[in-house]
């Protein structure tokens, strides 16, 4: 027994940790339309022990005062891309894109995640990469080897050859090999039912696939359908026969359709699709990610592309805007995502106040990108909202973003699972 004693007081355990309170002066909690005043958060080892009004402190606490602040969920963004960024100069960037070695691309990589979580994103679902960079990333954020979000990744994107998530067309005299489903390219509902499996065995969370063409590749139109009915169909049932969701990319309406009569759980950008489609998204419960802030960033310098893709970007963003405000009428449920990598990592929350700009309510955009983002995800029991028993997740901005969602830009403090990462005041 005495043994026994002694080893217990050598023991780290969170029921000896000191709480953590956390006080500001509001507190949006992720599912309301309004915000708590004279916040307080008790937080007690990774969880959440208490959230009100004037809550009760422990005596034995560490409080942080974060005065005239509203504290919210860390933040969720559904479609990110963490393994690269692009820059100023397109052609660059495809030769860095062939030229790098893995090792770059991973070391470059948390860089972008740790400007993703100062950001206040605590959570981000990373929609494709090669090499298993971001299977790697996710693996070193989890062991605490390196500070970074929360992922959840596909690994390859699922297409066909010569579609959005094929690569671009090299001549193959160059020495290029043609890829196949273990890099997500597929022929055939065997080989796409392949292509999955392959993406499991080596560390997907999440399936994406490429149902139509995309803005940012040479070779594809970006409304096209790029794949069979069968073969969606055979994506999205292996893939939820292995209880893996799927994140269906469609700029194109009749390939959006597809996906949704596929059983896909979200729909990706969706610049083309038409009231129809968004009503039988509305009746299957399928999410819509908008990613609004791809395209306005593309347009800002749509000269420095290659003229087919300047074509598909041009196309895209003129009709983003009346699919978005037609998706908030029609009732779509909405998650954010930004695609960054297009637009550079740390610069998510601009997405907001895109958002706001066609329509939707501060309180809606906010809950997009924490309670709806986690139901998306399959996340919603541990995080997206500030309630107890939730990961203690927790970010502040100052004002009251209800009021001026820019404040969402102005991130300074942010917890994940209890452990502070940023706390700038």
């Amino acid at each position: 027994m005495k043994k026994l004693v002694i080893a217990l007081l050598f023991l780290p355990s969170l029921a000896f940790a000191q709480p953590t309170v956390i006080k500001a002066a509001r507190l949006f909690d992720g599912t309301s339309d309004a915000v708590i005043q004279n916040a307080v958060i008790v937080v007690d080892g990774k969880r959440i022990a208490s959230v009100g009004a004037n809550a009760a402190i422990p005596p034995n606490a560490r409080v942080i005062d974060l005065g005239d602040a509203t504290l919210l969920p860390g933040f969720i963004d559904a479609h990110v891309h963490l393994t690269e960024q692009a820059g100023d100069n397109w052609y660059l960037d495809f030769f860095n894109e062939v030229m790098r070695q893995p090792a770059e691309e991973a070391l470059l990589a948390t860089t972008f995640a740790r400007k993703t979580i100062d950001a206040g994103f605590t959570t981000v679902r990373n929609v494709g990469a090669r090499d298993y960079v971001d299977v790697g990333l996710r693996n070193a954020v989890n062991n605490g080897w390196v500070v970074g979000p929360r992922m959840f990744v596909s690994v390859y994107p699922i297409g066909a050859t010569g579609g959005h998530a094929d690569g671009s067309p090299i001549p193959p005299a160059r020495g290029v090999q043609p890829q196949g489903p273990m890099q997500g390219v597929c022929n055939g509902v065997g080989e796409c039912r392949e292509a999955v499996r392959y993406q499991i065995k080596y560390g997907a969370d999440v399936i994406k696939f490429m149902p139509s063409g995309g803005v940012l590749s040479l070779a594809d139109p970006v409304d096209a359908p790029e794949l069979s009915q069968e073969e969606m169909n055979a994506i999205v049932e292996e893939a939820h026969h292995w209880g893996r969701k799927v994140a269906a990319h469609c700029h194109g309406d009749a390939a959006a359709r597809m996906a949704v009569q596929a059983g896909a759980d979200s729909i990706e950008h969706g610049s083309f699709m038409r009231p129809e489609t968004l009503a039988m998204m509305r009746e299957r419960g399928t999410y819509l990610v908008p990613t609004l802030l791809a395209g306005d960033w593309v347009m800002r310098s749509i000269d420095k592309f290659p003229a087919p893709i300047a074509a598909k970007g041009r196309a895209a963003v003129a009709a983003r805007s009346d699919m978005f405000r037609n998706a908030l009428k029609g009732g779509v449920k909405i998650a954010f995502g930004t695609d960054s990598a297009v637009s550079p990592h740390g610069m998510n929350a601009l997405e907001f106040a895109l958002m706001t700009g066609l329509g939707m309510s501060p309180a809606a955009a906010l809950r997009s990108a924490t309670s709806s983002a986690a139901a998306l995800l399959g996340i919603d029991d541990r995080v997206g909202s500030l309630a107890p028993g939730k990961l203690a997740d927790i970010i502040a901005v100052p004002g009251n973003p209800l009021v001026d969602i820019h404040q969402t830009e102005h991130v300074f403090f942010v917890m994940k699972e209890g452990q502070v990462v940023k706390n700038s005041k």
